[in-house]
């Protein structure tokens, strides 16, 4: 029997192609026990507005000033006020979207709730996890921690996928400068490339057309219809 998995770090706010993801396969690993870094997807995303693209970003302080044995999981959120200060943004931005009103209430409390939360991880999941819910994602979500690490980039992620009983690993393109697909050959075990390109345009507000946003940015202005702009479903 077949069995598809992906694994990938958590990130805020991600953008739909990691839902795609997310929704392509039969199990998914957040890989969080991988080392952090800055400046990265990890605690920030980007959003439409007026005057163009604008990050949201997460303050986050780690031990050890991001030296290179901070994990993900261990990343800590330094101020609490930023999920008001977020939510104020999305408002302001996408409060005339045509479906914003339909989905306030969920993304508000998220905000709300995640306002008390100091690892940066446990936001990311709660906004992946309701976020999935909206698309209709029933993908098992499973934890690195859950398996066990071995060491080797390529060792590790065939390792992972191997306890979790898959037989076919989707990849992000971007892993294609690292990963050893001789071992995942000598395995048994398919190794796929996600395709980003060919995505449809979707009515959008505040042009010029923008497919590197988070997800918020399709839910708000699509609604229900948000999967017929997405992959998974048409998988």
């Amino acid at each position: 029997m077949s069995k598809k998995i992906a694994i990938l770090q958590s990130n805020y706010i991600p953008w739909k192609g990691y839902f795609d993801i997310i929704g392509s396969v039969d199990e998914f690993i957040f890989y969080d026990e991988m080392q952090y870094t800055k400046n990265d997807w990890r605690n920030r995303n980007k959003i439409k507005t007026k005057n163009g693209v604008q990050w949201l970003s997460i303050p986050v302080i780690t031990k050890g000033h991001l030296t290179n044995d901070v994990k993900i999981i261990d990343a800590r959120i330094v101020d609490a006020k930023w999920a008001v200060k977020h939510w104020n943004t999305v408002k302001q931005f996408y409060g005339k979207a045509p479906y914003f009103k339909q989905y306030k209430d969920i993304f508000e409390k998220l905000y709300q709730e995640c306002a008390f939360e100091d690892r940066l991880c446990q936001v990311n999941y709660k906004f992946i996890y309701a976020i999935c819910d909206i698309l209709g994602i029933k993908t098992k979500i499973s934890f690195s921690q859950d398996y066990g690490l071995i060491e080797g980039k390529t060792e590790r992620l065939v390792d992972l996928v191997r306890k979790a009983g898959g037989t076919e690993y989707l990849s992000g393109p971007a892993a294609k400068d690292y990963i050893v697909s001789d071992l995942f050959d000598k395995a048994g075990i398919k190794l796929s490339w996600m395709d980003y390109t060919g995505y449809p345009e979707y009515p959008q507000l505040y042009p010029p057309f923008e497919h590197g946003v988070s997800i918020l940015d399709l839910i708000f202005n699509c609604g229900p219809q948000a999967n017929s702009y997405m992959k998974w479903r048409n998988k």
